[in-house]
């Protein structure tokens, strides 16, 4: 009689075992099948944030290699401003500085 029991709670046992197995087993599939959709869809975003970017970058290349003729022609407008500035400058205290360096050749120092 007690082998009987004793063979009964080890089949208990052993049916137990095997539904625990399943069980984790399950929760394994389900965890593996979560990790590979949430990959999946790391993957996919971090494609479509590429391609965000690259189309990003080509239309500021785009406006930037339009605009290179307009850039051209607005540097050369200010530096032909500048170069009038300083010639304007230079005029305007031309005299003075001749006026100083005269002094300073002709003044006699003991």
């Amino acid at each position: 009689m007690a082998s009987n029991r004793v063979q009964g709670g080890i089949q208990q046992l052993l049916t137990a075992e095997q539904e625990a197995q399943h069980i984790v087993n399950a929760a394994k599939s389900a965890k593996m099948a979560r990790l590979k959709q949430a990959k999946e869809e790391a993957e996919r975003e971090i494609a479509e944030n590429r391609a965000q970017i690259e189309r990003e970058f080509q239309r500021k290349v785009a406006e930037s290699s339009g605009d290179s003729g307009a850039n051209v022609k607005r540097l050369e407008h200010e530096t032909e401003a500048k170069i009038h500035h300083l010639k304007t400058e230079a005029a305007r205290i031309s005299q003075d500085v001749v006026d100083m360096l005269l002094k300073q050749v002709t003044t006699v120092k003991n």
